[in-house]
């Protein structure tokens, strides 16, 4: 069964089409990443495979329940999921352990949930995963921006969950943050017992090594999807950004930039 099975599923808000008959299939043990520029729909189509917003029409189904006919809040624990949506909604007085703890009952801001010891370890565990466990007593709305994506990440693997989302996780991080992260999700994507994934960015930078499959995105549709040695290449992303792009790989990391238009040589840039 597809940890994911979209088909013709479509958006629309205020009379646009933010997705356009997006038809889209994941399955166990696969790590996606979406790419595409921005106005693309990435962000749209992560909200529908996170249960979070229903299509305007089409087939949603998601870890076999159908958006629709599902109640979505018992869906949602089975689902973790790191965006920076997500961390506005995130009381910044809410200490760094209680807010990755609670996620076992998918709700922010700790009131009266019994949690046991075994919990507090989880997520002890899941911070030092990170890198991040010498934040646990420390206030979310204290944290940097590196410290909030990895303390999301970490949060949002409290659950064991079936399908991991991960919504640009390494945006607004600089060299060495980045770097770091990666490294961390390269980790996440090459456990064979590790949940499905998705993970969005704009730029092939930051796509961790071990991710198998790639969806890329323009204008709301699919440009192409399938294993990413087929689709990121330097045609296809040509097609998504509309930009003649030239693309490079080494050692499972992909790097792209503007093809120097005709006449013009490295030298006299």
């Amino acid at each position: 069964m597809p940890v994911l099975d979209l088909t013709d599923v479509t958006v629309v808000r205020a009379g646009i089409r933010i997705l356009d008959r997006v038809t889209w299939v994941v399955h166990e043990g696969e790590r996606w990443v979406i790419l595409g520029p921005n106005g693309a729909g990435k962000t749209t189509l992560l909200q529908i495979a996170a249960a979070r917003m229903h299509p305007t029409s089409g087939s949603a189904v998601v870890l076999g329940e159908r958006l629709g006919a599902v109640d979505v809040f018992e869906l949602r624990p089975r689902i973790g999921l790191a965006s920076s949506a997500f961390a506005e909604t995130i009381p910044p007085a809410e200490r760094v352990l209680d807010l990755v703890m609670s996620a076992g009952y998918a709700v922010t801001g700790r009131w009266r949930e019994q949690y046991l010891s075994m919990d507090n370890a989880r997520a002890a565990e899941l911070l030092a995963m990170l890198g991040v466990d010498g934040l646990a007593d420390r206030r979310f709305g204290t944290l940097s921006e590196g410290e909030r994506k990895r303390v999301q990440i970490a949060r949002s693997l409290m659950t064991d969950p079936e399908l991991l989302i991960l919504d640009e996780p390494a945006a607004g991080l600089d060299l060495g943050s980045r770097e770091d992260l990666l490294g961390r999700l390269s980790g996440l994507a090459a456990d064979a017992d590790g949940p499905a994934m998705v993970l969005v960015t704009h730029h092939v930078e930051e796509i961790p090594p071990h991710i198998t499959h790639a969806l890329l995105m323009r204008g709301g549709q699919v440009v192409t999807a399938g294993p990413v040695a087929k689709v990121v290449t330097t045609p296809w992303l040509t097609a998504t950004f509309g930009l003649p792009l030239l693309l490079s790989e080494h050692a499972g990391r992909y790097f792209a930039r503007a093809l120097l238009p005709p006449g013009t040589s490295d030298e006299q840039t």
